[in-house]
């Protein structure tokens, strides 16, 4: 009896949660829910069940109750997403050995993915404040025919909450606040939203800010006991006229990981009649510098570090839409959804390497070298729906979305403030626009009940300029081509059918087919990449081409309180765009930035094979215990073809794409009993074996445990989440993340994974 005791106070008081406003009788939201319905596939409500791309849903309790510090981790609490990060605020998706520019982001209906979105790694997910989201869908696989370009590995599409309306001629007032500490990096997060809402007018108000310091850590290592431990950083010395290297008193401290975040959120909503609806959406998100902790922790010449300097400035994403629904019985349509939207992101990188002394007027280490990026994108979508009678629904619409970028450069002595020209931009200093018009139609068949056929097809039309001024007083990096110019164009389809042969069992196939227009990004940019590596534009580029293959099985047992789920997926990638050896005007190698540099492209390949397998378990055992659990497996590779020797005339060898995670997973075990709900959760990964590295790429072997032959260590942790509601209106939180304080870091990240984590929350609902 005693034992039952102590596990009943482990799991009631060990954890924490984001309360929600529940009462001693208030029901949690069950794992199996038959009739759950998305959104994202069609853009108008459906069962789950009755879509063919495998998916998963994180609801706003779920949300409140992981309460993540930001959207990328998120992602990552769902089992089935691996998170990396190149810096503690930081946070980049890899579905299906797909990430960044190949996987879509998606909010309130408006693409985030704009022309510079890189091939390695982003953090664009954590300018999404995930205090305001009401659900995030995730499609896996191509889904290109209902989002276009970039939908490759899948979907993530965030939705925020909605404006409410007053009811009965009662104005509602509802007002929302929360505080929250975390030990591991002592975060310190406000939050505050108000609800303002009338018979025909709603407004809802948002604000967001966190403050994060230096990240610790696990100390717990196994077998490298040096690995990750921060030794070093770089300061300056007693009187400023250099360099120092400081010892970190603390190696488990990843210094200058700190930083804060402000994210404002205004909806307005005005209810016309019965059937048509307009909307105001603004966003804004802003950050403090963000520096880059991987490039801070490489070694340089003389025992010194590379860098002294290397930091993201203010990343700042303004987003402002209007939206229309309308319903009506007519012939076109039974719903209309008009979204026109302008976004505005700004971005900054500077970097200054290790200086001796900074009194040299020419030394390229003196140099801070500053790049700024500003992309203005303006979109507009109509999405139309019509139900025809009870057995078919027709989704069509249109899309047109253009992009003008602009960057620029700078270079001044640390000393003297003196400015150098000319500098080097990341992207075209001419300027450069990439524009898509997009048409398509999906269709769905509810033939009887146990057979459900989807169809879909989709055109898109896609076009890039970018132009380079040549002059040597304008770039110091002289390209033999002053413009680039692209069109594509693609034919994009799905065709699934589900199968319910029995009640409990579900079985769908679905064929889908993926395209990825080559952006500003992967057609125009000259950056300085890991060690003395430069990549150079390469005008030639094709576009991506992804035919994807599924199946998955569902079922139901134990009188449906258990349900198995799993699937497998291939998908062939064509013309697939690689960053390769290269050559630029001749030489493999070139002077950038002081330095002599190693020459790569983007190149496409012929093929590659992307194929995988997932499983996950649910379990609603009682009213009070509930169990979860996935476990997902990836492969990719690519031929490359090799100069023909005598013994192997053809000489092809098989390279590891990047990006593919390890096997990973997470099984949870929920635990709810009156005003208590807890969470006890294992996250695991295998190791990435050497062999599986693919070199001097997004893989990052230099920031592994192995930094030359690439070998990052499997891992698992044990973490408890627990909430308890004193009140309708009041919760509070307290959590344990990485309970046994393990040292990991997640595939191809170059910062380490917090250590033990103790959090602490309260909030209020009014």
């Amino acid at each position: 009896m005693k034992m039952k005791q102590i596990l009943f106070s482990v799991l009631m008081l060990a954890g924490y949660a984001a309360g929600a406003q529940v009462s001693d009788t208030d029901t949690i939201t069950k794992l199996i829910d038959l009739n759950e319905v998305v959104f994202s596939v069609s853009r108008t409500e459906e069962k789950k069940a009755e879509v063919p791309f495998s998916m998963t849903i994180i609801d706003k309790k779920t949300i409140e109750l992981e309460n993540p510090q930001t959207s990328a981790d998120m992602l990552a609490n769902t089992g089935q997403i691996m998170v990396q990060k190149s810096q503690a605020g930081g946070g980049s998706p890899i579905i299906r050995g797909f990430e960044a520019s190949r996987v879509l982001l998606v909010i309130d209906g408006v693409r985030m993915n704009n022309a510079i979105y890189r091939a390695g790694h982003l953090q664009d997910a954590i300018t999404i404040d995930n205090a305001m989201l009401d659900r995030t869908e995730i499609i896996f696989g191509p889904s290109s025919v209902m989002y276009g370009s970039d939908a490759l590995g899948g979907v993530m599409h965030f939705y925020t909450k909605k404006p409410l309306l007053g009811e009965e001629g009662k104005m509602k007032l509802k007002v929302n606040a929360a505080l929250r500490y975390a030990s591991a990096n002592q975060e310190k997060t406000g939050h505050v939203d108000f609800n303002l809402g009338f018979k025909k007018f709603a407004s809802l108000t948002s604000i967001t800010y966190s403050d994060f310091e230096d990240l610790r850590t696990g100390n717990g290592r196994n077998p490298n006991p040096d690995f990750g431990k921060n030794y070093y950083y770089v300061g300056r010395n007693w009187n400023g006229t250099a360099d120092s290297t400081i010892r970190n008193t603390n190696p488990n401290i990843q210094k200058k990981t700190g930083y804060s975040q402000v994210d404002i959120l205004q909806k307005l909503l005005f209810k016309v009649n019965e059937n048509v609806e307009l909307g105001l959406n603004l966003q804004y998100s802003t950050s403090s510098n963000i520096h880059r902790y991987d490039r801070l922790t490489e070694a340089g010449s003389g025992g010194n570090l590379k860098f002294a300097e290397w930091y993201y400035g203010p990343q700042n994403r303004l987003m402002a839409s209007l939206y229309s629904n309308i319903r009506s019985e007519g012939k076109l349509f039974n719903n209309l959804r008009i979204t026109a939207a302008y976004q505005l992101i700004t971005q900054e990188r500077t970097n200054r390497r290790f200086s001796t002394n900074y009194l040299n007027p020419n030394s390229n280490n003196n140099k801070l070298v500053s790049q700024f990026e500003e992309v203005g994108v303006m979109s507009l979508n109509a999405d139309f729906v019509k139900f025809i009678k009870e057995k078919h629904k027709l989704s069509y619409g249109f899309e047109f979305v253009n992009n003008i970028v602009n960057s620029t450069a700078t270079s001044k002595h640390i000393q003297t403030g003196e400015n150098f020209t000319p500098v080097a931009t990341r992207y075209p200093n001419g300027g450069s626009s990439m524009m898509n018009i997009a048409a398509y139609l999906t269709h769905s068949w509810k033939i009887n009940e146990k057979l459900i056929l989807s169809d879909g097809l989709r055109y898109t039309y896609n076009s890039l300029s970018a132009k380079f001024d040549t002059a040597k007083t304008a770039s110091p990096f002289q390209f033999p081509f002053t413009s680039v110019k692209q069109t594509n164009s693609a034919l994009n389809g799905n065709l699934g059918l589900i199968i319910i042969p029995e009640k409990n069992v579900r079985f769908s196939i679905l064929g889908s087919t993926g395209f990825r227009a080559p952006n500003v990004d992967d057609m125009a940019k000259v950056f300085e990449s890991t060690g003395s590596v430069i990549i150079v534009p390469n005008e030639k580029l094709k576009a991506e081409y992804a035919y994807n293959i599924e199946v998955s099985l569902a079922t139901t047992i134990m009188n449906g309180k258990v349900k198995l789920e799993g699937g497998y997926f291939y998908t062939l990638l064509q013309n697939a765009i690689v960053v390769k050896e290269s050559r630029f005007n001749g030489a493999d190698s070139v002077m950038f930035n002081g330095n002599l540099s190693q020459v790569r492209s983007p190149q496409n390949v012929n093929n590659a094979y992307i194929q995988g397998a997932w499983g996950a378990i649910y379990a609603d055992f009682t009213e009070n215990v509930s169990f979860k659990s996935t476990l997902n497996y990836t492969l990719g590779e690519y031929h490359q073809k090799l100069p023909p020797t005598t013994a192997d005339p053809s000489h092809d060898t098989i390279i590891p794409l990047d990006h593919i995670a390890p096997m990973f997973g997470q099984t949870s075990l929920f635990f709810r009993y009156k005003k208590f709900e807890s969470e006890v959760y294992a996250r695991y990964s295998a190791p990435k074996l050497s062999k599986d590295y693919s070199r001097g790429t997004e893989d990052n072997e230099q920031y592994s445990a192995d930094p030359v032959n690439g070998y990052m260590p499997g891992w698992s942790t044990l973490n408890i989440k627990t909430a308890y509601y004193i009140t309708k209106s009041f919760s509070v939180n307290l959590g344990i993340e990485n309970l046994f304080d393990r040292h990991y870091r997640v595939f191809a990240s170059g910062v380490s994974s917090p250590g033990r984590n103790i959090i602490f929350a309260i909030r209020a609902k009014f």
